[in-house]
């Protein structure tokens, strides 16, 4: 039998926090943002979706998916699932029933830092997911260890657990719980500007009228 860390369940985000923050969009953040995006390799399977929520996050290597099952029948509505694949890229730990299971538990979204299988069933699920590729070699249970609820990586961002996952067509963005307040609040700002902006332009407006980009280019006297 392998080793296993098992810590409690980090605190759900309010329905209304996730629901704010699903309206920012994953490239507002990364107009003023310089870290905690994930690697673009990580891909949507369900495109056309954006999530919102607190990080769950599971740790399992190669072959060996047993902490899968433990967390599936923890994690609550409304919940992230991160999955750090430890850098394996050959077996597939998500498939159609484990998202059957995500959907019957209310997950807000899935990302698998490693392989998936059956993509067409994933989809029929509905539940958001992301992934970096997919694979017919599939994990077993092997019993061979692994971390619930610590510290994980998932495509070069570190997550702990709680934090504050945010993901769409886009790519993923990773926010430490404390600072969601004030980066939702400046993205929905900007947004709203941004709306404002393609509206004066659609009444004529010329970009030099919106930002001075003459003098910044040293054009003006």
């Amino acid at each position: 039998m392998g080793d296993y860390i098992l810590n409690p369940m980090p605190p759900q985000m309010q329905a209304s926090r996730a629901k704010r923050l699903a309206q920012v969009e994953a490239a507002t953040l990364g107009h003023y943002l310089h870290a905690g995006f994930a690697n673009t390799a990580l891909r949507p399977i369900t495109p056309g979706h954006r999530i919102a929520g607190a990080a769950v996050t599971v740790q399992i290597a190669g072959p060996c998916s047993t902490l899968l099952y433990y967390a599936m029948d923890r994690v609550r509505p409304g919940d992230v699932l991160v999955i750090d694949r430890a850098g394996d890229a050959r077996h597939a730990c998500w498939g159609g029933f484990m998202a059957a299971v995500a959907r019957v538990r209310g997950l807000a979204g899935v990302i698998v830092d490693g392989c998936v299988t059956d993509p067409d069933a994933i989809r029929a699920e509905g539940v958001p997911t992301w992934g970096r590729d997919t694979s017919a070699i599939t994990t077993k249970l092997l019993n061979m260890g692994g971390a619930f609820n610590a510290p994980v990586s998932i495509g070069g961002v570190a997550i702990s657990p709680g934090d504050a996952v945010l993901a769409d067509d886009c790519g993923i963005v990773v926010v430490p719980a404390s600072q969601l307040e004030n980066l939702v609040n400046k993205a929905l700002e900007e947004q709203a500007e941004e709306g404002d902006w393609v509206r004066q332009v659609e009444a004529g407006v010329k970009l030099q009228e919106l930002v001075d980009i003459e003098a910044m280019m040293g054009l003006k006297k």
